[in-house]
């Protein structure tokens, strides 16, 4: 059976108490389930702007996405975890990953750990929250296997990256990955919630997305490949309204975030598949 859809938007401007409860509230308004904050040097600090977020609203959750695992203890993290489930009456889903802009790291005097020693401590985090929080929804975000087989076994929601190719006839990296995903996750996979974020889409009639964020991340594609991405929305809001139902009937992706740039366009799409 198809799960019920889920759709979050991201914060990642403006950290006054006004512009973020006006944002939050606009986010309730447009429909949305979730509202994520990420976990950047630079950016806001994501504690304090959830628990600003989840007290200007009544039903919306709130989000990391996602924690860097790499810079905290895992008790000291379950700390801050149960007090944010707590003051927001349950509405808070955990997001982690492995952390991995080297510059954060050096910026906040932390020795930048290899890419497995991030891994384990990512496994080592995600069992020690499983144990002593249970009743707190864990997202682990990513794309490699390691990650993605402690995900299947321990996690509630798992974000997915799209892969780094762009699908055609042949190859769809994508379905590749849930694939990976069920295999490792055995009986619990239905139990999942599957996730994509969306990092490109239009803004107005034109049908076409501001492509920035997809070519940075994804410099080795061609525009053609990036419209081709599961990350990158382009077409009519109808149109971009039945694509997002094929990611649930063709991959069983029923959770969708976008950026908070996209908010008002995106609304008009929940309001065509929910």
């Amino acid at each position: 059976m198809a799960k019920d859809f889920r759709f979050g938007v991201g914060v990642m401007r403006g950290t006054s108490r006004t512009a973020l409860e006006n944002a939050a509230r606009r986010a309730e308004d447009f429909g949305f389930d979730v509202m994520h904050v990420p976990d950047h040097l630079g950016g806001p600090a994501p504690f304090p702007v959830m628990t600003t977020i989840a007290m200007a609203t009544s039903t919306l959750r709130v989000g990391t996405f996602v924690i860097n695992s790499a810079f905290y203890r895992p008790a000291l993290l379950a700390r801050d975890v149960a007090a944010l489930r707590d003051v927001t009456d349950g509405r808070f889903d955990l997001g982690l990953g492995t952390g991995y802009v080297k510059e954060e790291f050096d910026a906040a005097g932390i020795p930048f750990p290899s890419a497995g020693e991030r891994v384990d401590h990512l496994r080592d985090t995600v069992e020690y929250m499983a144990e002593n929080l249970p009743d707190v929804p864990i997202m682990i975000a990513g794309n490699g296997d390691r990650v993605l087989r402690i995900a299947a076994r321990s996690a509630d929601i798992i974000g997915l990256t799209g892969g780094d190719r762009a699908p055609t006839a042949d190859e769809d990296p994508l379905a590749d990955r849930i694939a990976f995903v069920r295999e490792a996750a055995g009986d619990r996979f239905d139990d999942l919630e599957l996730n994509v974020a969306i990092t490109a889409m239009p803004l107005d009639d034109s049908g076409m997305p501001d492509m920035t964020i997809p070519r940075h991340f994804l410099p080795g594609l061609t525009d053609e490949e990036l419209l081709r991405h599961p990350g990158v929305l382009s077409g009519s809001t109808d149109e971009i309204a039945d694509r997002i139902r094929g990611y649930r009937d063709t991959y069983g992706i029923s959770y969708v975030i976008v950026q908070d740039r996209h908010a008002e366009a995106f609304a008009k799409v929940i309001a065509l598949v929910k």
